[in-house]
């Protein structure tokens, strides 16, 4: 297995929610470390280094927030020679940025998950330079583990990517909260509102993922002509308001990652 012994670097809520994931879907806690400077525990079975270790790795899973790269970048530089990858998940870092700072890493590959890989119900975006063929495939399975693994030959899309697949279930959560909301201003009580409005979405997303036809052949079928659901989709659909305001929102977080990638001196 070319990625068998994988380090992880900084240990937040992203990084914890893909390991969950991988133990959930069966793959040995043994071939897992982690780096923290402060943590005092960790899984079981799972290696925690509070130092650099002084260890060979196949690829080290980069998770630290990415204003903090400048700070981490030389204790990590000498774990990452000519035979290990480097996988950032750190959102706005280009691999020409991981490359100035790491110039003898074996491989570079970006990872973009969202916290639905602690479920295994993540969609993963890829990216990566240098890598062979066996690092390749181990990265596309790794990913497939926690979800589903989607490959982009051009890089310059990842930051849009980030925002709809990474960035996403915060927008659904915000969906769901303001439909519910407008049920509750409506009359409905705000507790009842909110297990509804879960409820249904939950429920209409399992249909769409199953169905043979799309979201938007979808809303056409259960919307009947002059009916309720017709009626609620004339006010979304009017001027396109919906559709121009999920652009405007996907926009706003491509430009934030541009944004960042510039605030940590890259230009791409």
């Amino acid at each position: 297995m070319a990625l068998d012994k994988i380090l992880i670097v900084g240990f937040g809520k992203m990084a914890q929610a893909m390991l969950d994931g991988w133990l959930a879907s069966g793959v040995p806690a043994s071939r897992f470390a982690i780096y923290h400077p402060r943590r005092s525990t960790a899984p079981a079975g799972i290696a925690l280094h509070n130092n650099w270790p002084d260890e060979h790795f196949d690829a080290v899973l980069l998770a630290v927030k990415p204003q903090m790269l400048g700070d981490i970048a030389p204790g990590l530089e000498p774990l990452l020679g000519p035979d290990t990858v480097l996988i950032s998940v750190l959102a706005g870092v280009t691999m020409a940025g991981l490359a100035q700072k790491f110039p003898r890493a074996g491989g570079i590959a970006r990872l973009m998950p969202n916290l639905a890989v602690a479920l295994r119900k993540s969609p993963n975006a890829l990216a990566a330079s240098g890598l062979n063929d066996a690092q390749r495939q181990d990265l596309t399975q790794l990913a497939a583990a926690l979800g589903s693994a989607e490959w982009l030959e051009d890089e310059s899309q990842f930051n849009l990517v980030t925002a709809l697949a990474g960035s996403g279930p915060g927008f659904v959560f915000r969906f769901i909260d303001a439909l519910a909301g407008g049920a509750a201003e409506l009359g409905l009580d705000r507790a009842q509102a909110d297990r509804l409005a879960l409820a249904m979405v939950e429920g209409a997303s399992a249909l769409a993922a199953s169905s043979e036809y799309s979201p938007a052949e979808l809303a056409s079928r259960v919307a009947s002509k002059g009916g309720m659901t017709q009626m609620g989709l004339d006010v979304l659909d009017d001027g396109a308001a919906l559709q121009k305001l999920l652009r405007q929102c996907l926009q706003a977080a491509r430009d934030r990652g541009v944004e960042m990638a510039e605030m940590a001196g890259e230009k791409g």
